[in-house]
């Protein structure tokens, strides 16, 4: 549970900063692809005749934004909420309706969009502040700060392409509220950070209204929204379903989450599922060790880990940012060899690494299942088979025909987990992958994941989100600065890591 911060109401005042009235947005289902990417890895589909037939993410969106409020966007996948933020910060242009923004405008898309992962940390930071139109001394006088909050470490002079998810989600949200926007937007982009650091955002937030304009927040977290935003809109297919208070908000719409198909497990503690657990090993590392080489300094990314997962075990792995989870993940994958150790598995391994992780963009979400299946090494008839199956699980619908570039991390997410999911593979890692997944479909992959079991041989999941882990896994792994913490029972775990951040903040 984040700390809760007591709402100033009076903080917040009638001075319109954002007005949108009767804002619409348009585009047209019948395109064409754009570059030679697209045409080349056309998997020898039929060509479907041009419908032109005009779709609106966004219709006659009408609200006001006052100053010194933090505004909360929620809504499913897909409902247009990302959308509606590209307008506010100008990477879009409505088709019709009226728009009024009082300020300079910085959006913090997803994590850490926007960063070379060629570059450093740092060497990104002033990247990142010069694309704001930040002057290069303003961001000199903040850089320390920005290191220190964000929290990274000697990681700060690494590349990018060396970050986990919630690493960068740290930095991406630390330059952006340390350059002092007047209206910020922050779109998905707190859903990799852990418990702490989205504890201290939450105050950095309550300290920029005080002095910039507003804060828009892009969020799947419901309580996380309860607690920090003054205002809710509720986005529903292109439109705002309501607009209020983000209690009476949230209620109404978690009542129109669908309840489950099937009886779930409540809880899936470690008692009840402890028949399906058989003896038979299925990963097995021992003293495994991972090092990097930051600026002359050995740094220890996995120290002497060492753990056993049977057979129908679902085991949950997790800890703060920078922790060593996504190394981890990595090993288990042999997308990295460990300097030391040994590591055994029985049986093929597939990954879903953040959300969206390995598709090509300019391709197509259809494209993307296919050559997402051949990576895996699973066979094209198989893939044409389970084809259909894996676009209703997705629930993108005719989505499934557009570009991956245009698409919603949350849509990503969808995509991701289900290419993956429906494949059926033996050993299933999911590192982060759901963290942009709606209340809806978060529940469709819980039971899905309970299902994958029966046939999978074991799940691990890399999360944040402490409700998930305790609600699906067996078992939890808690790994702190490359070493495991602790290794038992999820609710166990789960509130022992809780109690250790809470006294952390004291």
């Amino acid at each position: 549970m984040l700390k809760q911060i007591i709402k100033d109401e009076s903080a917040i005042s009638k001075e319109v900063v954002l007005s949108i009235k009767k804002l619409g947005v348009t585009y047209n289902s019948g395109y064409k692809k754009d570059d030679f990417k697209s045409h080349l890895f056309g998997i020898g589909r039929k060509k479907k005749k041009n419908t032109n037939k005009i779709i609106w993410p966004l219709k006659e969106i009408s609200f006001e934004g006052y100053k010194g409020e933090i505004l909360g966007i929620i809504g499913s996948n897909g409902a247009g909420k990302t959308t509606l933020c590209k307008i506010i910060s100008g990477i879009l242009k409505p088709d019709k309706g009226e728009l009024y923004v009082d300020g300079t405008v910085s959006a913090l898309f997803s994590l850490g969009m926007g960063f070379n992962k060629e570059l450093t940390g740092r060497e990104n930071v002033y990247l990142n502040g010069m694309m704001l139109g930040i002057s290069k001394e303003k961001i000199h006088g903040f850089i320390d700060e920005i290191h220190e909050f964000s929290g990274i470490g000697d990681f700060i002079d690494q590349p990018i392409k060396k970050y986990s998810s919630g690493m960068k989600a740290r930095l991406g949200f630390s330059v952006a509220a340390f350059l002092e926007p007047e209206i910020l937007i922050l779109d998905e982009a707190l859903n990799t950070g852990d418990l702490a650091f989205s504890e201290r955002a939450s105050v950095k937030m309550k300290e920029l209204v005080s002095k910039a304009k507003m804060v828009i927040l892009v969020t799947h977290s419901l309580n996380f929204a309860k607690e920090n935003c003054d205002r809710l809109i509720w986005l529903e297919q292109g439109g705002i379903r309501d607009i209020g208070e983000p209690e009476s908000i949230i209620a109404d719409y978690e009542a129109t989450v669908p309840k489950p198909k099937r009886k779930v497990k409540k809880g899936l503690n470690l008692q009840k599922t402890e028949a399906n657990i058989k003896e038979k090993t299925v990963v097995k590392a021992d003293n495994i060790n991972v090092t990097y080489n930051m600026n002359g300094k050995t740094f220890s990314a996995l120290n002497d880990v060492s753990f056993t997962i049977n057979e129908g075990e679902i085991v949950g792995i997790i800890g703060h940012n920078g922790a060593g989870k996504s190394t981890l993940c990595k090993v288990l994958t042999n997308i990295l060899t460990p300097e030391q150790g040994d590591l055994k598995l029985n049986g093929s391994t597939t990954a879903l690494l953040g959300y969206g992780t390995g598709f090509n963009a300019q391709l197509t979400g259809k494209d993307n299942i296919y050559l997402n299946g051949m990576l895996l090494g699973i066979p094209k008839k198989k893939v044409e088979r389970e084809y259909q199956n894996i676009v209703n699980f997705s629930e993108l619908g005719k989505n499934i025909h557009r570009p991956v570039k245009q698409y919603s991390s949350g849509m990503r997410a969808r995509l991701g987990f289900s290419i993956a999911a429906i494949l059926q593979p033996d050993i299933f890692i999911i590192d982060e992958a759901l963290s942009t997944g709606d209340m809806e479909f978060n529940q469709k992959a819980s039971e899905k994941i309970q299902e994958m079991i029966e046939q999978a041989k074991a799940v691990i999941i890399v999360s944040h989100s402490m409700s998930f882990v305790e609600k699906v896994c067996t078992r939890a792994i808690w790994v702190e600065k490359g070493k495991i913490i602790l290794d038992g029972d999820s609710k166990e775990v789960v509130n022992q890591y809780k109690e250790t951040v809470s006294k952390k903040k004291k």
